[in-house]
């Protein structure tokens, strides 16, 4: 078993994995290391790239097509073997360099998660750095997990809290939240990043409204995860008994004689209690849903074309292999 398994998620980056195979070589010589390769849907020729840059501690994972960052990085995760797992990305930005001083500052200290933070960040002002502060800001404020840096792969962790991330959709931006609600120890560290010299980024402007409503699910991740009737029950009663006090108060008119026909109150109160009754129930609902989250099998949400340990093609481990194996 290595020590270090370090996770790369790539799609059309065949310029960079020659120079970011050998920055990692020369960065981890007294490291016993592997790297997973995971290709999300590449069309630029970046597996053959990998395999013909490989060695026999490298590993490709060929995924059918393009499920998104956070979905390779979870097979590239349930194809680790080593006791660390860092996550690294394949544009080389982050450098591989600042890898043993996280892994020996995680051992030491015992941490359980080591992020980088990009203090000298080598990206656009207007469309990258300040839409990242103010999305890191919103987040640190409305999770509690405060982690100067959520955008920067760079990441190490104890193989525990790794394996059970649960990183689905596009979770990988809160997997620092995702760790605090295994309830892991996180510190941060300053780590180099560079200027991208070859490719383009995958991303855009257009990422903000995912990640405001990405954002939604990981507050209610943070504080309502195991109890959903905690929310949505006491929105629910709120809106009832609001509902219930003006249909009375309505009640009371029409008893006096009044008119209440044409009152928009009408509608509020019965929107009020109908709403509240929904609510209620969304809060049971989420609560049964929960208990089968927590309580059935991990399946995963990938398949896999092809494996390459670094010598051949394998034919891929199926989901139930893989979870009889961990």
């Amino acid at each position: 078993m290595p020590e270090l398994s370090v996770v790369i998620t790539v799609m059309n980056e065949r310029e960079n994995i020659k120079p970011l195979i050998e920055e990692i070589r020369k960065a981890l010589p007294a490291i016993d290391y592997e790297v997973i390769f995971v290709d999300d849907g590449s069309e630029d020729g970046t597996q053959k790239e990998i395999v013909a840059n490989a060695d026999e501690r490298i590993k490709l994972v060929e995924l059918r097509k393009n499920y998104g960052q956070s979905t390779a990085m979870t097979a590239g995760i349930d194809h680790t073997t080593g006791e660390y797992i860092a996550l690294l990305d394949g544009d080389l930005q982050n450098d591989p360099k600042d890898i043993p001083f996280m892994l020996q500052k995680l051992k030491d200290e015992d941490w359980d998660v080591v992020a980088g933070n990009r203090a000298n960040r080598q990206d656009g002002v207007f469309l990258r750095k300040i839409p990242s502060k103010i999305a890191n800001a919103l987040i640190r404020k409305m999770t509690g997990v405060y982690i100067k840096d959520y955008g920067c792969t760079l990441k190490i962790f104890k193989r525990e809290i790794a394996e059970d991330l649960g990183i689905y959709g596009e979770l990988h931006r809160f997997i620092p939240v995702l760790a605090k609600l295994q309830g892991a120890s996180i510190t941060q560290v300053d780590v180099t990043h560079h200027a991208r010299i070859f490719g383009k980024s995958k991303y855009g402007i257009n990422r903000t409204f995912k990640v405001i409503s990405d954002l939604i699910l990981m507050v209610f991740f943070r504080k309502y995860i195991q109890k959903p009737m905690h929310l949505f029950g006491s929105v629910g009663f709120v809106a009832f008994f609001l509902g219930i006090i003006i249909n009375a108060y309505l009640l009371v008119l029409k008893l006096m004689g009044h008119d209440i026909g044409g009152k928009p109150l009408l509608i509020l109160g019965l929107i009020f209690l109908l709403g509240g009754v929904q609510l209620i129930t969304l809060g049971i609902l989420a609560e049964v849903n929960v208990r089968t989250y927590f309580e059935s099998q991990n399946k995963k949400t990938y398949q896999v074309r092809k494996l390459y340990d670094g010598k051949r093609f394998i034919k891929p481990q199926t989901s139930q292999q893989i979870n009889t194996i961990a």
